[in-house]
Formats: C-alpha cells, structure tokens, sequence
C-alpha cells in the first residue's frame, strides 16, 4: 500500500512538472505575438439618478427600570476549617560529576617538500 501511495505522488509530480513546461511554451507564444490594436474609446453614457432615501426620525433607548428599594445581601459562606499540613520534605541536589579533561595530541612536525 505504501509502495503505491509513493507512485500516486510521483506521478502527480510528474504531471505537475509537464504541466509546468506547457505553461512557458504559452507564455513564450504569447511574447511572440505581433503587437494588438488597440481598443478604441467608447463614449461615455450619463448614468441616471440615485434613488431618494426618506429620512427615518431618530431611534430613541428606553430606559432600564430600576429595582425596588434595596436588594438584600447575599447569605454568607461557611467558614471552611485548614487542616493542618505536615513540613514539606527537604531535597538535596546530587553532587555534579566533574568535567574529564581531554588530552591533548601531540603536534607532528611537518616541512613541506621544497619545489625545485
């Protein structure tokens, strides 16, 4: 299944490669092409008149109606009691490994040939 999912997309790569070749053979045809005359001015027609939009009066809000008298206070919550909770545990890092050093590689001594 996966083997013809892979040929399904090289072949839509494929198409889209070929497709993308006719598309600069048109646009190179379409350079090629000796100049077009050019369109000639039409007269201009009047347009006719907007409609008339009536004016509509201004919308007025209605007041909110207020409450009567006072609302009353909302009844108070129970006290919830704390429990007690035990000291919390102390933590120690582990120590950090120290960093091995790398040796250093001697230097070979090198002359070049001398050209002749």
């Amino acid at each position: 299944m996966a083997s013809f999912n892979r040929l399904i997309l090289a072949l839509f790569f494929m198409a889209l490669s070929f497709s993308g070749m006719n598309v600069g053979l048109a646009a190179r045809h379409l350079l090629q092409l000796p100049f077009l005359p050019t369109i000639p001015n039409f007269p201009t027609i009047p347009l006719p008149p907007l409609p008339f939009i009536p004016t509509t009066p201004p919308l007025t809000t209605p007041s909110l109606p207020t409450p009567p008298g006072t609302l009353p206070s909302p009844p108070s919550s129970p006290s919830i009691p704390q429990p007690a909770l035990p000291p919390a545990p102390t933590v120690t890092p582990p120590p950090i490994p120290s960093v091995p050093s790398i040796p250093t590689i001697p230097s070979i001594p090198f002359t070049p040939p001398s050209s002749k």
